[in-house]
């Protein structure tokens, strides 16, 4: 173990200046705050070579690392983190994702990337750093794991092992297996983020298979007059909040996308020879436009004509007639 940093050998005025100098050797470039700059600024930083890999302990009074996108130009190694928050609770947000990480928690950091984190109080967590080609995972993977850590099989074992790392490693320090622990515990976090991104990727394909099912249903049931969201939510066991997520992540409105539909299908029934001796008020109350006046401004809106212009134009005359 090499001790970074012990504040309490130094000068209060001399801290923050110190804890900056100790974080930028152990950890890539980012802004740090501290959250009582002038008050009881104090901290502890650990660091442990296990070969390639190395596991960093920062211990003290409340923090704000911001690494922003000038941060990342300026360079570093290709480098990711898997942390253990070891003391109070964290916040952690990174590519939009927002995380509270409580004791005995995983997060994991793409330090190729901005992100931001603290806690305020005393707290304390534990990085295990590793490249990206000593893992041999690309950023696609360890971004799509990132969020689902806990989906996988191998959350807690791989949170026990670093939960014990420092002290196993300062039994090992100076010897051959430090470097042996540090190949482990990499193999360890490269099944950890595999099992949990082909989670990702089995979420997803379930997913497209749902919004297929729930669009089939949806156009089997459009004349309904009861064709709701919290109905199509209900039929298919979600919830109301995941269906329009659903339909957001096809950049869809799920109003819309069923007003669309039900215009489509009126519009066909307007065409139609068949349909010719409806009214088209009849025609538009059976695809759910119970207002003639709001279907005519809809239909025109979708179709550039009024629904009288339309049916003109697609019934040709009646020869019989």
């Amino acid at each position: 173990m090499t001790l970074l940093l012990d504040t309490a050998a130094l000068r209060p005025q001399d801290r923050s200046e110190a804890f900056y100098a100790a974080m930028m050797s152990a950890s890539v470039p980012s802004r740090v705050e501290h959250e009582d700059p002038q008050g009881d600024v104090h901290a502890r930083m650990d660091f442990w070579q296990l070969g390639a890999p190395d596991l960093f302990r920062n211990e003290g009074s409340g923090i704000r690392l911001v690494r922003t996108p000038k941060h990342v130009r300026i360079g570093a190694p290709e480098r990711l983190a898997l942390a253990v928050h070891v003391i109070g609770t964290g916040l952690f947000s990174q590519a939009g994702f927002g995380q509270r990480v409580h004791t005995g928690e995983l997060m994991l950091v793409d330090l190729t990337a901005p992100y931001e984190f603290a806690w305020r109080g005393h707290g304390a967590s534990q990085a295990f750093q590793i490249d990206y080609a000593d893992l041999g995972l690309s950023v696609e993977t360890v971004r799509a794991a990132a969020q689902r850590l806990r989906n996988s099989p191998l959350y807690d074992l791989v949170l026990h092992h670093l939960t014990t790392l420092p002290s196993v490693s300062n039994a090992l320090q100076g010897t051959q297996s430090a470097a042996m622990l540090g190949a482990a515990t990499t193999q360890l976090v490269r099944a950890l983020l595999t099992s949990a991104a082909e989670d990702d990727k089995q979420h997803l394909a379930m997913a497209d298979v749902l919004f297929a099912r729930i669009t089939w249903y949806a156009r089997q049931h459009l004349a309904d007059p009861d064709l709701t969201p919290a109905r199509i939510a209900a039929a298919h066991n979600i919830s109301l909040r995941y269906l329009y997520k659903l339909y957001a992540k096809h950049h869809l409105s799920l109003e819309q996308w069923l007003i669309g539909e039900r215009l489509e299908r009126a519009g066909r029934d307007l065409a139609s020879p068949a349909h010719r001796h409806r009214s088209i008020a009849a025609i538009a109350a059976r695809w759910g436009f119970l207002d003639s006046g709001h279907f005519a401004r809809r239909f025109r809106r979708a179709h550039g004509m009024t629904p009288r212009e339309w049916r003109h134009l697609h019934q040709a005359p009646d020869r019989d007639g």
